[in-house]
């Protein structure tokens, strides 16, 4: 069984070999972002383009005859051509007839060493600590989510989605061991080829509020279900420079308070600008810890393009929608 490779840019699979083209592979799965390669610094050679070059002349060694080293540069080029062979049945494997990679985990490139060197020194294992704990940093979709007083950023994990959360923890009125009063995660859209953020925000609330309140992504159902839900909100707004689109319901539970959900689409401002929707979740009840809905507005509007160049996530060309 293989190990699926960390998030990053490798060379795309699914596009034509003359066609030099970098694909997000976001730790479980393609994703639609694409980019040209970034030139390599002057002198050094693009990994992943041309074949493994075999030496033009063996040295031969101490103590060694002429056949000796003829034997020498026969197992230099039988290795070579067996490299070579192993990785082009890799690049054919993760492609079937419709170009879609069908292995575990992206190629990158066509020289991707098997054993890694291993280090002269042990690698520290502490942590930097975090420059700016207020924002969460986005970098496949372009953008930057603030992070409110009273919540935190959740740790990374491979394939995960980029979540602000709130630190405390309590038992669920339900099925499952622990619930958090407030949640919110970005992802790309690759379910669907849409590109209307409000087709998009009107078709994901439902799937929203059925992961924040109904059955949760291991089966579990923290509130007993959703016993009924009314929208609250709808409309255009601005967000990171770009036109979006929110939908916010809010949803009464079996057991316990039950809370908001909302669904904000829009599209990235970075590569082939896809969609990105952003999805929120505050319990209703404050007395017990859950923090303001107005957390849900700030973020909203909070919410800004990877390096700045927008105010209040409203662009050039876009207004805010009172």
């Amino acid at each position: 069984m293989s190990m699926s490779p960390p998030p990053g840019w490798y060379t795309d699979p699914s596009a034509p070999p003359a066609q030099h083209v970098e694909r997000w592979w976001d730790g479980s799965a393609w994703t639609e972002h694409r980019r040209a390669p970034e030139a390599p610094p002057m002198g050094q050679a693009q990994p992943g383009f041309g074949p493994p070059q075999a030496p033009t002349q063996a040295q031969p060694l101490a103590g060694t005859s002429t056949g000796g080293r003829a034997k020498v540069v026969a197992l230099t080029t039988a290795g070579v051509v067996l490299v070579a062979s192993i990785v082009t049945g890799v690049v054919l494997l993760g492609k079937d007839d419709g170009g879609d990679p069908r292995v575990e985990g992206p190629v990158p490139g066509t020289s991707e060493p098997v054993d890694p060197p291993s280090p002269t020194s042990p690698t520290p294992t502490t942590s930097a600590p975090d420059p700016d704990p207020s924002t969460l940093v986005d970098q496949l979709n372009g953008i930057t989510i603030p992070v409110p007083d009273g919540w935190e950023k959740a740790d990374s994990t491979v394939g995960g989605d980029p979540t602000v959360r709130t630190p405390d923890v309590y038992d669920c009125p339900g099925e499952g061991s622990l619930c958090r009063h407030g949640t919110v995660y970005s992802r790309t859209s690759t379910a669907t080829d849409e590109r209307s953020p409000k087709a998009l925000a009107l078709g994901d609330i439902k799937d929203a509020a059925d992961r924040a309140y109904d059955e949760d992504k291991v089966g579990m159902r923290p509130f007993g279900g959703i016993a009924s839900h009314e929208k609250v909100k709808e409309g255009t707004v601005a967000v990171a420079g770009r036109s979006g689109y929110l939908v916010r319901w809010r949803v009464r539970t079996e057991k316990g308070p039950g809370g908001y959900v909302q669904s904000l689409a829009f599209p990235s401002s970075v590569g082939s600008e896809a969609m990105v929707i952003i999805r929120f979740a505050i319990d209703a009840r404050t007395d017990e810890g859950a923090p303001p809905l107005s957390d849900m507005d700030e973020i909203t509007k909070g919410i800004r393009p990877v390096g700045g160049g927008t105010s209040g996530g409203v662009g050039n060309s876009v207004g805010a929608t009172p």
